[in-house]
């Protein structure tokens, strides 16, 4: 059974008012981890006890580029503390990607923080949106990253919405990529004239294909993200959760 976590940012409105209390609802629908967007003033301590009660593991972590320049050391602390082995950037504000040098220059500045969270015994990732497929002398952002950052040092967390939102095919990023994508995020598509998130398994992209792509290049998790929802939160994960089940 391949692990499936979930995106925390998915379901915010609810962690924002009520943390601890969500992460369990989460463990109890059946999730194997989560991903962290905010930790919400909690302790690591209280978290990682959190996190051994409901059944969870910490499956990474979101922090912003500013936080990951200025407070590496603590960012490092507390995922080690709450037994998270990977730290994600989850996108760079435009002057870090505008151009081809400004995207090297980033790469060089991704791949030191990379290499201290080695040091550490984590990892450092990268997730996209649809801006890194914007090409620079024949590169699209997201390669650019990749060509100029060791693979210990950086990986890539591909978001698989926004790769065929940007016109691309999943699975042919996660051949290119290959083992360089060690998660995966899992968000649907109602069409290819209506845009917007649906649950896992409703929309148009083919997760079959994709996840099975995932297995042969060892992606660790299969983490599950929602933007948009037409039905109640809690019940849209868990059905994403029961689709990725049947498949994988």
């Amino acid at each position: 059974m391949k692990n499936i976590a979930l995106q925390l940012y998915s379901i915010k409105e609810l962690t924002s008012t009520d943390f601890l209390g969500t992460l369990k609802k989460v463990g109890d629908i059946g999730y194997d981890g989560v991903e962290f967007a905010g930790y919400f003033g909690t302790s690591a301590s209280e978290l990682r006890n959190a996190l051994d009660s409901y059944g969870l593991r910490a499956a990474g972590s979101h922090i912003g580029i500013s936080d990951l320049m200025l407070q590496l050391d603590q960012t490092i602390e507390y995922s080690l503390a709450i037994g998270s082995p990977y730290i994600i950037c989850p996108g760079l504000p435009e002057e870090m990607r505008e151009s081809a040098d400004s995207y090297k220059r980033t790469a060089e500045r991704l791949d030191r923080i990379g290499e201290r969270c080695k040091e550490q015994g984590l990892r450092l990732g990268y997730h996209n949106h649809g801006v890194e497929f914007q090409k620079f002398e024949g590169l699209t952002g997201l390669e650019w990253l990749a060509n100029h950052t060791h693979p210990d040092h950086l990986f890539l967390e591909l978001d698989t919405y926004w790769a065929e939102h940007a016109g691309f095919t999943s699975v042919d990023w996660i051949e290119t990529l290959k083992e360089r994508c060690r998660i995966l995020h899992i968000k649907d598509m109602k069409s290819e004239q209506d845009k917007r998130n649906t649950e896992i398994g409703s929309g148009i992209m083919d997760f079959k294909a994709i996840t099975a792509a995932g297995k042969r290049y060892g992606v660790e998790w299969f983490t599950v993200e929602q933007e948009e929802f037409e039905i109640p939160q809690l019940e849209s994960i868990e059905a994403s959760l029961t689709y990725l089940r049947q498949i994988l």
